[in-house]
């Protein structure tokens, strides 16, 4: 499969590939706010409600039926590290609202996950090809302590702004605030600003 590169993203933010105040590692800290939850594939779904069309409920199966690609990507953890080169295989967050059919006075999204997380973003910061709903990394399946089955990434973001074990998008016609959001953390979490907190 061919890979997409989108490591020269910092580019757009006028900054260098490593973010001011991170520091590089080859190792994939695992970070989470509680522990890992369990998923039944046979019953797992996933949602998209919210100012669409077509809300959407899909089994893993239909999931990753949807159009996918892979895309080497760097990844930046508001704790002070950065994974260069990870490669994200999943759905682009742009192909799944082309097929929920966004309506014209969503603003917002919200990322809800398998362990009551939530994240939040306005839907100008999402709507790039580079948010992905990642399904696998590095070629193998997503490891569950990494958020698998599927989580979201955003590269452009600290990583909070991606959450583990999504199950849920919602476009909202307003701003809402997520878990991390809600105690502190930065509505924005731009990495090349160093937007750690509120």
């Amino acid at each position: 499969m061919r890979v997409r590169d989108v490591t020269n993203l910092h580019r757009e933010f006028d900054g260098e590939r490593l973010p001011p105040g991170q520091r590089e590692t080859s190792k994939f800290p695992v970070l989470s706010k509680s522990g890992t939850p369990e998923w039944n594939p046979e019953t797992w779904e996933f949602s998209v409600t919210g100012a669409v069309e077509n809300e959407l409920a899909l089994s893993w199966d239909e999931f990753r039926d949807l159009p996918s690609e892979t895309q080497r990507q760097d990844f930046h953890c508001v704790t002070g590290w950065s994974k260069f080169d990870c490669e994200f295989t999943g759905v682009t967050l742009p192909t799944l609202a082309e097929r929920a059919g966004v309506r014209d006075d969503a603003v917002h999204v919200m990322f809800s996950a398998l362990d009551d997380y939530a994240t939040n973003l306005p839907l100008d910061e999402c709507m790039r090809d580079e948010v992905l709903l990642a399904w696998a990394y590095d070629g193998d399946p997503l490891p569950s302590e990494h958020g698998g089955p599927l989580r979201v990434v955003t590269p452009h973001k600290y990583a909070y702004k991606g959450a583990k074990w999504v199950n849920a998008v919602e476009f909202l016609t307003e701003p809402k605030r997520g878990y991390w959001e809600k105690r502190g953390y930065s509505d924005t979490a731009n990495p090349w600003n160093e937007e750690r907190y509120s």
